[in-house]
């Protein structure tokens, strides 16, 4: 996760399942991309590159890049309107553009162990790392099984979208830890305040 950058934690999440959703789960409950460090630490967690990779080139712009992409991406994963409808088909056609770019190149070197890692070819750019986010959102768009897996968290002003891969696909909450345990707390203190009553 974010280790090592002066952020928390618990204010980077990973756990909706696709990096596209993740970066849409960075608005919530505030602004997590307000500096090029936190967005190292978001870029490293999300799995867009090998832990340890350099991205001391990351400048001011690429907060705002990942931002824009960001809000492009909201209109096309929550309530999916249909093609048509301006909004819509901007923010699509932005996506399509920006996963035009080349990913970032992996290659698999021997680690100090002598087991294969990922490394890539050299410092990704900006274009290459928002393309892959934009690839991510375009397989999630054109999927018919994923796009029946999204679900909305259930709990309380919790906009976090995720994709449920759980058995008999029944899960409620983003985190269970987070938006799950809150809910039973305040399931128990209802039932408390009636015992009381």
């Amino acid at each position: 996760m974010a280790l090592g950058t002066g952020t928390a934690p618990h204010e980077l999440r990973f756990d909706t399942g696709r990096v596209c959703l993740d970066l849409l789960a960075t608005t919530h409950p505030v602004e997590r991309l307000g500096s090029v460090e936190v967005l190292r630490a978001w870029i490293t967690g999300s799995g867009l590159v090998p832990a340890g990779t350099a991205l001391a080139h990351a400048d001011t712009s690429w907060p705002v890049a990942f931002r824009e992409l960001r809000g492009r991406l909201a209109p096309l994963v929550r309530g999916r309107p249909a093609p048509g409808v301006p909004s819509y088909d901007l923010a699509l056609a932005r996506v399509n553009e920006l996963a035009r770019a080349a990913p970032p190149v992996p290659r698999a070197v021997p680690g100090e162990d002598g087991v294969l890692v990922r490394r890539l070819d050299g410092p990704p750019g900006r274009a290459a790392l928002l393309a892959a986010v934009a690839r991510d959102a375009v397989d999630l768009l054109t999927d018919p099984v994923a796009l029946g897996s999204l679900r909305q968290c259930e709990g309380d002003n919790c906009p976090i979208v995720y994709l449920d891969t759980s058995r008999g696909r029944r899960r409620r909450w983003c985190s269970s830890e987070i938006c799950g345990n809150r809910e039973r707390v305040a399931r128990h203190r209802r039932r408390a305040a009636l015992a009381r009553a």
